[in-house]
């Protein structure tokens, strides 16, 4: 899957800002933002890159625009942590240990 990764991004900085954390990963189509991470960090770190690859292959498959809406959609309804989107990358970290 082809991806790109942008450190000090200010768009995950914003992410961190209203999520409350120090560092965050966020993606718009194949493009992962990072913010007070390392690139290199971040791809050696196994279950993290398939966090974010999942969203990757959830912005392909559902197409940019109504994969945000969807995704704003879920968090919205059921909360970010509860947002099937969500759900769906952290059990794509569970499978990236095997």
């Amino acid at each position: 899957m082809q991806f790109t990764v942008k450190e000090a991004s200010k768009r995950a900085r914003i992410a961190a800002f209203y999520l409350g954390y120090p560092n965050v990963a966020i993606v718009f189509g194949s493009t992962i933002y990072l913010w007070n991470i390392k690139r290199e960090h971040f791809l050696n770190d196994k279950k993290h890159l398939a966090h974010e690859l999942c969203h990757v292959a959830q912005f392909r498959k559902y197409g940019f625009l109504r994969f945000l809406i969807l995704y704003c959609w879920e968090s919205l309804i059921h909360g970010y942590y509860n947002n099937k989107f969500e759900i769906e990358a952290r059990a794509a970290e569970s499978t990236s240990e095997q």
